[in-house]
């Protein structure tokens, strides 16, 4: 997506991940869209495009209600009257043991992971269908394939996401409208030199990966000639999952 018109809405984009993506679609000239819980955050990310030429609209939004994905929306279709990609980026994740996970605590992960995108995909879709097609990009997790103890919400919400990524794919394709995953491993947003020898050397490609990998993952689905690519789930780890540990 290297059309300075295309307009790209990324969630949860005040902060690692997400504002990496952002800043990637930003540099190729697209409009980028912010939506972020944080409203100062969302504001820092807006802050650096504009400080790199690019082009940003923050809006403030909480994902586990409803009726803010539509004031989201209004807003996309008020500044730019279109929307070509989706980056569902946005989520929560609480480590609590099963016996203790409560109704709420299982709700609001869920509503967020799992509801909240399928809710702004659905409504981005509809603008999609309506312009010619579009890309939509779902960040699930490695969470999705293998876990640790005490993380059943979003592990949970995680693995919907990849039942929902080719369940829409299939839906939305006679509409020209892909939809694909991406499910990231150890990604390190914060202190990245802190790392050990031993956490780089873990991973079958030799280092623990970064945001800009997923940056990278995102561009390469939503790209325009890359129209043969839809309803997979693009497992971003260095190889971690398929390396078999045993203890010595």
């Amino acid at each position: 997506m290297n059309d300075q018109h295309s307009v790209v809405l990324v969630t949860g984009a005040g902060r690692g991940i997400g504002r990496c993506v952002a800043l990637a679609y930003a540099k190729i000239g697209a409009r980028v869209v912010l939506a972020e819980l944080d409203p100062q955050l969302c504001e820092e990310t807006a802050a650096q495009i504009r400080e790199q030429g690019g082009e940003a609209l923050p809006v403030p939004t909480d994902l586990r209600r409803p009726e803010q994905i539509d004031e989201l929306m209004a807003a996309v279709d008020a500044a730019y009257g279109r929307l070509d990609v989706l980056i569902n980026n946005a989520g929560l994740s609480r480590w609590k043991s099963p016996y203790d996970l409560t109704v709420d605590e299982w709700d609001d992960i869920l509503n967020l992971n799992l509801r909240g995108t399928f809710l702004c995909t659905r409504e981005a879709a509809k603008r999609m269908k309506s312009q010619g097609g579009g890309r939509i990009v779902n960040i699930s997790s490695t969470r999705a394939l293998q876990s640790e103890p005490n993380t059943e919400a979003y592990a949970a919400s995680k693995g919907g996401l990849l039942a929902l990524t080719h369940a829409l794919a299939v839906s939305l394709g006679p509409d020209k409208i892909l939809v694909n995953a991406i499910s990231p491993g150890w990604i390190e947003t914060g202190d990245y030199d802190a790392l050990r020898p031993e956490d780089h050397a873990q991973h079958p490609a030799g280092r623990v990966g970064t945001p800009d990998d997923v940056a990278r993952a995102c561009l390469y689905l939503t790209d325009p000639a890359n129209d043969f690519v839809t309803g997979i789930n693009l497992v971003l780890d260095g190889g971690m999952t398929k390396r078999m540990i045993y203890e010595e």
